[in-house]
């Protein structure tokens, strides 16, 4: 089967895309092929060596997956052959990647695809969509009628967390970086975008939320949390989800008398349980069209390598070249 795989970390150009083994299906496994994948900043992070992480050469990259199984082991209860499916959190303690023709998954991490809803669209939510419904309503626990801010809008997070602040009744401020993204944003419903290169994002901030905000969600490397307590209502909640080398300075005083909390989280520590949970309430929006998935390109997935540079950097070096989420199609 073609896959795209490393035998090294490194830069993009040390991917490679070629043959390898097609995968035998484990007792609880299900063999997939494979029809679309995406790309998230964690893919470069592994490839590039940037984070530590036991491979095992070749390495397939990928987390996400969606497509139709055509086998299936003989302990598989939940799925058959034929049946559509999603998956994420693959390429990581010793589950296989994903960018590939075919991909044996446990059963216990697929979800199905609903009928109405294509392979590019689930697999363009599957990891960021788990992420923001855990940090939104697990940790942050987000009601109706409160305010919420997400400081990064347009990205495949930022853009799962609109929209689920707003299907969960809450108001919304957001920033972007240029008019497009402006747009975008409010076309996902934010109440409030502000045009941070252009904009006081703090004044504006003021304006729309003068006792402060219940939520912060940051999605940048780099949190200023100087400036985002102040911001914070009386039990205000911030949560961050980015910047392993990050070592920003924490006013201590304003957060603990105003009962604060700050939740940090990376969804692949979730178990299966809890994302199948994260998982069927994604399929339900998807299906009543009231999520919707931010892609930004579709590529073959020959082209990983560019994929790969592109994600970089807009993630790395902050290009701001992406609105959305990276498709790959084998």
């Amino acid at each position: 089967m073609k896959a795209a795989y490393i035998t090294r970390t490194g830069p993009p150009e040390v991917i490679l895309y070629g043959e390898l083994p097609k995968p035998r299906p484990g007792p609880t496994e299900c063999l997939i092929q494979v029809l679309a994948v995406d790309v998230n900043p964690i893919d470069t992070y592994v490839r590039s060596g940037m984070i530590p992480a036991n491979l095992t050469f070749p390495f397939i990259l990928g987390r996400d997956l969606a497509g139709r199984v055509v086998e299936v082991g003989d302990q598989v209860t939940r799925f058959k052959p034929g049946d559509r499916v999603w998956a994420t959190n693959q390429g990581f303690a010793g589950r296989p990647g994903t960018f590939s023709e075919f991909a044996a998954v446990d059963e216990c991490w697929l979800h199905s695809t609903p009928a109405n809803v294509a392979d590019e669209e689930v697999v363009a939510l599957s990891l960021v969509g788990i992420t923001a419904h855990l940090g939104l309503f697990r940790d942050a626990r987000l009601q109706a009628g409160e305010t919420l801010f997400v400081n990064g809008g347009s990205g495949g997070v930022g853009s799962a967390v609109i929209q689920m602040a707003k299907l969960c009744g809450a108001r919304v401020a957001t920033t972007a970086g240029d008019e497009r993204k402006v747009e975008l944003c409010r076309s996902l419903g934010a109440d409030l975008v502000i045009n941070y290169k252009s904009q006081d994002v703090d004044a504006a901030l003021q304006t729309f939320a003068p006792d402060g905000v219940n939520v912060w969600w940051e999605t940048r490397r780099e949190p200023d949390f100087e400036r985002a307590i102040p911001r914070l209502a009386m039990r205000g909640r911030m949560v961050v989800m980015a910047g392993r080398e990050a070592r920003p300075a924490f006013p201590v005083g304003p957060f603990y008398v105003k009962d604060c909390s700050l939740f940090g989280f990376a969804m692949f520590n979730a178990s299966a349980e809890a994302q199948r949970a994260a998982a069927a309430d994604l399929n339900r929006w998807l299906s009543e069209g009231r999520l919707n998935a931010r892609i930004d390109r579709v590529l073959p997935l020959a082209e990983t390598v560019a994929a790969h540079r592109l994600q970089e950097e807009s993630t790395i070096h902050q290009s701001g070249a992406l609105a959305g989420k990276i498709v790959l199609k084998p």
